[in-house]
């Protein structure tokens, strides 16, 4: 009899009593957990056949110790790497419901703002359990953790995985909350020109590095801005996510805008888009790169 793989992570299972419990026995009871929509989700055992419908579910997943039990996910779902040999259900475009049907999953985890509501309900009248994702702070990515540990078995890797990030980001907190504030415009996407409001888990990251997002106040999570609002707002900082390579590329068409502050200084930040995008632990990692980036305007 193998030990499970919570016991192994944290090499405490050592009694003989522990060893004697089969695998199915010690994982066939209910858990619960409340989704990020407020629904509570009831499994009568902890998920096996699990489908992930966004990069950021399946990165939290893994970090849970939970990829092995993961049939299917979505495209761009990348992250850890062996998230790559994964079977792939479909993307931004929609998924394939009768594929997800035929893998038989036990959970579902689907982006509230990501994916297309009507397909989420769909999957639900087949009678699918989906546990709605959609961290929009940084204290909702480490109940996410803890959350799903619960719904996959692995409680206690959860739990440590939230402690773990809680500690990180108390530690950015403490560093950076007393700096001088800085006014950051975050660009989303270019055409049309869109960018982020407070309530998105971006403004989140920006908050922890003591930046503040000058479109904090609009109602849409990703509202479209104009051209003129951006040099009304005047932002001494342009943030946006992009890949390596494509830096300058992304920068050049604002330097006609010299009128802006961030442009006469030059103060653009390009951050990896998977580490400013994606609400998983790896956030910090652009957070860091942030704050260290904002921190030299300081100094």
């Amino acid at each position: 009899m193998q030990l499970s793989r919570l016991g192994r992570h944290l090499g405490a299972i050592t009694c003989a009593a522990c060893l004697s419990i089969p695998w199915a026995n010690a994982h066939a009871v209910p858990v619960h957990a409340i989704d990020d929509s407020g629904n509570e989700i009831r499994l009568a055992q902890p998920a096996q056949r699990i489908i992930s419908l966004a990069p950021h579910a399946t990165e939290l997943l893994a970090d849970v110790d939970a990829l092995s039990q993961v049939v299917a996910v979505s495209a761009f779902s990348d992250y850890p790497p062996e998230a790559n040999s994964l079977p792939r259900i479909g993307g931004d475009r929609g998924f394939d419901l009768e594929a997800i049907a035929a893998l038989k999953p036990d959970l579902v985890i689907a982006w509230t703002s990501g994916n297309n509501a009507g397909q989420i309900a769909a999957l639900e009248r087949l009678g699918i359990t989906v546990f709605r994702s959609d961290p929009s702070t940084l204290e909702q990515i480490a109940s996410s953790l803890e959350r799903l540990g619960e719904l996959t078995g692995h409680g206690a890797t959860g739990q440590a995985a939230a402690a773990a990030f809680r500690l990180r980001v108390a530690g950015l907190t403490a560093r950076y909350s007393g700096r001088a504030s800085r006014r950051i415009f975050y660009e989303v996407w270019d055409d049309p020109l869109m960018t982020i409001n407070g309530r998105h888990i971006i403004s989140s990251v920006l908050r922890l590095c003591a930046g503040v997002n000058v479109f904090d106040g609009l109602g849409p999570l990703t509202p479209t801005v104009s051209q003129e609002a951006v040099l009304a707002a005047d932002p001494e900082f342009i943030v946006m996510a992009g890949e390596s390579g494509h830096e300058k590329e992304q920068q050049e068409r604002w330097r006609r805008w010299r009128q802006l502050s961030a442009v006469r200084k030059n103060q653009f930040i390009v951050l990896p888009a998977a580490l400013i995008t994606r609400a998983t632990p790896r956030v910090l990692d652009g957070a860091e790169i942030l704050c260290t980036a904002l921190d030299a305007s300081r100094n």
